[in-house]
């Protein structure tokens, strides 16, 4: 018997085929008072959180959050800070996976919606921006 070599995306293509393609009919765009109230703390916190994403300081991670990639770029009085908001935006970001997941009604599918959601925030991003190739290695956008 032999054995194939799938990726990991392979993989995700395969499953989905053979669920009849019901992913490809997942809604990312849905919007239910949960996810606006998430959206919008998250564009109040972008404000915050931009100018650690220009600096490097902060980077986009290949599973659809935010990491402190380089705390040199962050002076020491505002590391606290800078944690906090970290910690509060992957809240969110964890939670609108989640919601997304459940106004589609399938919550088994979060972990797509968060890969899905990762590979749409690096490629969203600014230029000049750091993000996680798929090794896991930082990048500059």
């Amino acid at each position: 018997m032999r054995i194939m070599n799938i990726s990991r995306c392979g993989w995700l293509a395969l499953l989905l085929l053979l669920a009849g393609g019901a992913w490809a009919q997942a809604n990312l765009e849905v919007n239910t008072p949960a996810i606006a109230a998430l959206q919008s703390s998250m564009q109040k916190r972008h404000v915050e959180l931009a100018p650690f994403y220009a600096n490097g300081a902060i980077g986009l991670t290949r599973d659809g959050f935010v990491a402190l990639r380089d705390a040199n770029a962050v002076p020491l009085a505002q590391r606290q800070q800078i944690n906090g908001l970290i910690a509060a935006e992957n809240q969110d970001r964890s939670a609108l996976y989640r919601e997304i997941a459940r106004a589609n009604g399938k919550p088994e599918w979060e972990n797509d919606i968060r890969t899905t959601f990762a590979q749409r925030w690096i490629d969203k991003a600014q230029g000049g921006w750091h993000y996680q190739n798929n090794a896991g290695a930082w990048t500059r956008k």
